[in-house]
């Protein structure tokens, strides 16, 4: 009797060892399947169909096009054309990446590019912007965070579509990819585009 109890032992102590493992797996495997699907779009956003927040922001100081200081954030500007909101910084690494689809969405003058430069120092902002060409009209700084929270912003970088009646009508949540640039967001600035004419 006593050989049976000694032997049950060790098996229970392995598999109390093992147990936490296989939860952590177990987790690892639900979040996989549910967020690791590669499809940023999947993230919902309660701000679709919403007007865009009613934070003005302050130009980034310094940033110049031609010989004029490029405008901050003005909700009031967004009335009245289709816009691009893209939400960056000089130290989000994926940001680096969809730079230069910016500098080519810039091109198609049918719609304003606009800037939230997200909890950044000014200089490298400037630098980030020297470095690719600045897509934006418009670069609003938010400092402090503030803004993006408003945004439902769940981190940088992050694209929204604003609508003519300055409304919120797409969200991309990550950066962009050649591939969602041509599958899923040149479809959704078109859709606008049609909207507003």
């Amino acid at each position: 009797m006593s050989d049976q109890s000694t032997s049950t032992t060790p098996q229970r102590r392995t598999f109390l060892m093992v147990l936490p493992l296989l939860a952590f797996i177990a987790l690892a495997l639900l979040f996989w399947f549910r967020l690791g699907s590669g499809d940023p779009s999947r993230i919902p956003s309660a701000l679709i169909g919403r007007p865009v927040p009613q934070t003005t922001l302050p130009p980034l100081e310094g940033l110049q096009a031609g010989n004029a200081q490029v405008p901050g954030l003005d909700p009031a500007a967004f009335k009245g054309k289709v816009s691009l909101v893209n939400v960056w910084a000089s130290w989000c690494v994926p940001c680096h990446d969809e730079a230069p689809l910016l500098t080519e969405l810039a091109r198609d003058k049918r719609f304003e590019m606009v800037g939230i430069n997200y909890k950044d120092a000014p200089d490298n902002a400037r630098r980030f912007l020297g470095r690719y060409g600045n897509p934006f009209g418009r670069v609003g700084v938010d400092a402090n965070g503030r803004a993006s929270i408003e945004w439902g912003v769940y981190g940088v970088p992050e694209t929204f579509v604003v609508g003519p009646e300055g409304t919120i009508v797409y969200k991309l949540v990550g950066p962009i990819t050649p591939e969602i640039y041509r599958t899923v967001l040149l479809p959704q600035m078109a859709k606008a585009l049609k909207a507003g004419s």
